[in-house]
């Protein structure tokens, strides 16, 4: 499938340089919360003559303050504005652990239609419920939606969305969304690299000192770690980090 963005193409050439890091060191938690919260701003209130871009939500904890700070905030959203989500815990939607949930502060704000919502219906068996997202990823596309801001958390294990092996890289090929089997016992469904490589910018936000290990082994491009394994076919991606998370002085 062409990579569904006008003009620009985030995706690198088969055997070209790796990804370029750009690497954003705030000065605390809280710069880089205040950070975050303004640039979802832009991103859901901007537009274009074919209308805004599809921004994707990542879960954890990491983001949540931004979330419902411009929650508070009530943007307003660009036209045709389409959510979606990184990947989300096979739970149900109302379940303080489901990234839908916990982002409704800010989901619930925007006033958005059900068509500009894209969650995982854990509602619907698994496997059924990674094929209904991939077919509403893959309509996304067709109809030349323009993506733009993603966000991604970093696991203290270095997974990305909830892609924590090379397994599931493997499985991910030619998909959307796959379902996965977490480490801790938990199903889930997530988007795939192909996904990652639409979006126009792609920012890691990580934060706290158990991501130490695992953001040096992303900042190192180590070939086993499952979130430089996903991303590995951009041309560029953003990390905004923190003292405690920042390897580097």
């Amino acid at each position: 499938m062409p990579t569904p963005l006008d003009g620009a193409n985030p995706t690198r050439p088969e055997g070209g340089a790796p990804p370029r890091v750009e690497l954003r060191r705030f000065a605390d938690p809280a710069a880089l919360e205040q950070a975050l919260t303004d640039r979802l701003a832009r991103a859901i209130e901007s537009s274009g003559g074919d209308g805004a871009p599809a921004v994707m939500l990542s879960g954890g904890h990491t983001p949540l303050p931004a979330y419902r700070a411009l929650g508070q905030r009530r943007p307003r959203p660009g036209p045709g504005l389409v959510v979606f989500y990184s990947d989300d815990r096979y739970v149900p939607s109302s379940s303080d652990a489901s990234n839908y949930h916990q982002s409704r502060p800010l989901v619930d704000a925007l006033g958005l239609a059900d068509e500009q919502l894209l969650r995982v219906r854990t509602e619907l068996p698994l496997d059924q419920a990674a094929a209904d997202y991939d077919r509403k990823l893959t309509g996304l596309a067709a109809r030349r939606q323009r993506f733009g801001l993603g966000l991604l958390g970093l696991g203290e294990d270095g997974h990305t969305a909830s892609l924590f092996n090379p397994q599931d890289i493997a499985r991910a090929r030619g998909q959307r969304a796959i379902s996965v089997h977490r480490p801790d016992g938990r199903d889930a469904v997530s988007v795939t690299p192909e996904v990652l490589g639409w979006m126009a910018e792609l920012v890691f936000v990580v934060a706290g000192a158990d991501k130490r290990a695992a953001l040096a082994a992303l900042l190192a491009a180590s070939p086993t770690l499952a979130a430089w394994q996903a991303v590995r076919e951009r041309r560029s991606f953003e990390v905004w980090t923190e003292p405690a998370a920042c390897p580097t002085a």
